[in-house]
């Protein structure tokens, strides 16, 4: 076993707990604002770490530019989901918690 298949395996361990904080933000959060956040941020963390981890176990540079655009195509998706959620809650008067 290679250092870079260590270090990717390494890495892709380090990104697991970053979806489970993630879900639990989802869960234990108390408005939609504050878990949207929670969410989109710890998932593409998480996901960033997985997709490095994965190029660098992978061993292919193909392998690793497609992980790449996969993980800047859910950054950006995460980014207008979160956006388009963000403002619906806020159009049907959705109260951010603590105001």
């Amino acid at each position: 076993m290679s250092l870079t298949d260590l270090l990717g395996g390494l890495l892709v361990l380090l990104g697991m707990p970053f979806f489970f904080l993630g879900t639990l933000g989802l869960l234990r959060f108390p408005d939609a604002y504050t878990r949207l956040h929670a969410l989109a941020k710890t998932d593409n963390v998480g996901l960033g770490l997985v997709c490095l981890g994965l190029a660098l176990y992978s061993g292919s540079w193909l392998t690793g530019l497609k992980l790449l655009l996969i993980w800047l195509l859910m950054l950006v998706a995460s980014a207008a989901g979160a956006g388009l959620i963000g403002r619906t809650a806020m159009a049907r008067g959705m109260k951010p918690w603590g105001l």
